[in-house]
């Protein structure tokens, strides 16, 4: 991240668009190393055809600090725009960069929510496509996913763009979300789901748009063999 800083610095004196992008630009390159030292090896499985000329929602479950790099090598030829955890503004450095490049969040407060999703929706009319991990916080419950948000499936409906959702089925395994000194080599797949389509619905269809994903993905995870999924 030092060794960078002057290209994230050089991304800051940009136009905020273009200098979002440059940000993406140097931490898919980021991750990239830091995967290559760490020895983790990435891939993606693709379950259905994907269009990297379209605009989509990126959703994704949430188990590890790891899934922030996952992003950047899962996606790696289209612009996007990640809704983000506020308090992780105030990390040094990383937080200036994070702030920047994201769209930070308080889910704590309606009226900050109601303005991060109003943001989303402005990126996505400027061809950009938005990332959320509609759980929201880490999932902690050893269950597939916990409980989903809306905000996802508004702004899907809002710009009547498709969800793509994408498991991140290893994270978990290399960084456990205990603790920094579980990290450890291996493998990281991203797997893309079946898109599914919003033309048509209107915001009536969002608990119906909501559950629709929540139970495809939660399906696929046990499909996969998730290791953080408990057997009852």
């Amino acid at each position: 991240m030092f060794i960078l800083l002057p290209l994230f610095v050089w991304a800051f004196l940009e136009k905020p668009i273009k200098g979002g992008n440059l940000i993406y630009k140097f931490s898919r390159f980021w991750a990239d190393a830091f995967f290559l030292m760490l020895g983790i090896k990435h891939w993606n499985i693709y379950e259905a055809a994907f269009d990297r000329n379209a605009e989509y929602i990126f959703v994704s479950n949430h188990i590890s600090y790891l899934d922030i790099p996952m992003i950047m090598k899962v996606i790696r030829k289209q612009h996007i725009r990640v809704l983000a955890k506020a308090e992780m503004n105030r990390i040094p450095i990383f937080g200036s960069i994070y702030k920047r490049g994201t769209v930070s969040v308080d889910r704590d407060n309606p009226v900050a929510r109601s303005k991060s999703i109003h943001k989303l929706v402005a990126f996505i009319h400027q061809k950009i496509s938005v990332f959320i991990c509609p759980e929201g916080t880490f999932n902690t419950t050893h269950r597939p996913l916990k409980s989903f948000y809306d905000g996802a499936f508004k702004i899907a409906i809002e710009t009547q763009r498709p969800i793509q959702p994408i498991l991140f089925l290893d994270t978990y395994d290399r960084l456990n979300y205990k603790s920094i000194f579980s990290l450890n080599p291996g493998r990281c797949r991203g797997v893309y789901l079946s898109q599914t389509a919003t033309e048509g619905l209107t915001m009536k269809d969002v608990s119906f748009l909501k559950e629709k994903i929540f139970r495809q993905m939660g399906e696929a995870l046990v499909r996969y063999e998730a290791t953080w999924i408990k057997k009852v």
